[in-house]
This record gives structure tokens, sequence and C-alpha cells, in this order.
């Protein structure tokens, strides 16, 4: 169920190109829809309160196709900033998620390139740029983080959360 909902976001958001942002179009610049401004619950948590922030995650991401940490340790229900940087010469992202979910996205991406993305789970990062995410991790669970920018997850740019 969850999934098709995610994929029926996905599809609204690339038709509706007007009220998100692109691949290509404008990095690190996100415009608010009401998608995006829900605080609806997903199976690795919800988006977090900034102000509710219990602890700092600073991440890298490099054209080697790696993040820097790969492996991240959380507790359930904290409220996590992830302060993600894109140390690369060309565009990143990272987007948390279920194993299942980030597979099917990264296929997805694979057929629809220029889909466009508003979801407060996902940093589409710039070179040379920082996004953040804030995000209550409200289940224990094992979950990923990955760059699904097509050939870059298959290349390995993907990482794991631990949420305990």
């Amino acid at each position: 169920m969850y999934l098709h909902r995610l994929a029926c976001l996905f599809f609204i958001a690339a038709i509706t190109a007007g009220l998100a942002w692109g691949h290509d179009d404008m990095p690190g610049k996100k415009i608010a829809n009401a998608a995006a401004q829900s605080i609806e619950e997903t199976p690795f948590g919800k988006s977090g309160d900034p102000k509710k922030a219990t602890r700092t995650i600073n991440i890298s991401m490099s054209d080697r196709m790696r993040y820097t940490p790969d492996n991240v340790q959380v507790k359930a229900g904290d409220t996590v900033r992830l302060v993600v940087k894109n140390e690369g010469r060309i565009m990143h992202e990272l987007v948390l998620g279920t194993a299942q979910d980030l597979k099917a996205h990264a296929e997805m991406m694979k057929q629809h390139p220029r889909m466009e993305h508003d979801e407060p789970y996902i940093a589409h990062v710039a070179p040379g740029k920082t996004e953040t995410i804030v995000w209550h991790f409200t289940k224990p669970g094992e979950f990923q983080f990955g760059c699904l920018i097509p050939g870059h997850f298959e290349g390995g740019m993907i990482g794991k959360i631990a949420v305990k």
C-alpha cells in the first residue's frame, strides 16, 4: 500500500512540474506544496520539526559514489538533522527509505531520469552545496539511504540507518 501511494505521489509530482523542482533545473530550491508539507507517517518515520532535533549527523557524498559515513545509528523517537554535503562535481542526492522502496524508486528513476521530487525525506544536492533533512525516526528498524540518480545507486551509493 505504501509503495503504491509513493508511486502515485511521484507520478503526480512528475506531471505538475510547476509545483516541484527537477533534478537538473533548480537544485537546492524546493518549492512548498501540500504533499511536501504534510507530516505523513512512513515505515521509516516522518518529517521532523527542526526545533525538536536532538542530534545532527553530517553526511558527505562524493563522485566515487560513496557516502561518509555510510552507516548511522539513531534511537527510535529521535528527531535528527541530517546535513548532507555534496563534495563532488556532479549532482547527488540522499533519499531515505526502506530497502524495497529505494530499489523500486531507483528502477523508476531509470525510466524517468528527470522525475521531479519535493519530499521531506530527499536532499537533492548540487556540487559543492549542502542540504538538510530533519527526520523523526518513529520506529525501530533497519533502513537505508541512497542516491537514486540513474547509475549512482547501482554504483554502490547507498548507506544504512539502524534505528534502535
